[in-house]
């Protein structure tokens, strides 16, 4: 059997916060990201925020899905397998948005990947979690 199908861009990256408004917070406030209209649902049983990250494939939007993390839910791990979640913007903005981060008390470091043309700036969401904001290098295309 072939596969059939081949992925062809970013649709949703969904985090389960411990700390919903706070997360809320930082990605509104922040990082400057925009709810989508309709984009909030106030719960119960959960409260979700969907923001606005760009156009993906076929008419989809990609996301970032923030969902309040429900206390007593057995179906949830303990343990996220998330890495990191990276959000590209202009190598000419990185400066301004570490500059940025550290003025709002955030750890604010920088990574080269020479190999593949790009540059990281890494911080911490409100839940611990990795957040780059990757640049390709005006000397790539990548």
């Amino acid at each position: 059997m072939t596969r059939g199908f081949t992925p062809r861009a970013l649709g949703e990256i969904a985090i389960r916060c411990r700390d919903y408004e706070a997360m809320v917070a930082f990605y509104e406030s922040v990082l400057g990201l925009t709810v989508l209209p309709d984009g909030r649902r106030p719960g119960p049983p959960q409260r979700i925020t969907l923001f606005h990250l760009g156009e993906s494939f076929g008419g989809h939007t990609a996301v970032l899905a923030l969902f309040e993390e429900p206390g007593s839910s057995s179906d949830i791990p303990e343990a996220s397998a998330l890495h990191h979640l990276a959000l590209s913007l202009p190598w000419e903005e990185q400066d301004a948005a570490k500059l940025w981060l550290e003025e709002q008390g955030l750890p604010a470091r920088f990574q080269e990947f020479e190999w593949v043309g790009w540059r990281g700036l890494f911080t911490r969401d409100p839940d611990g979690n990795t957040v780059e904001l990757v640049a390709a290098s005006p000397n790539t295309s990548g």
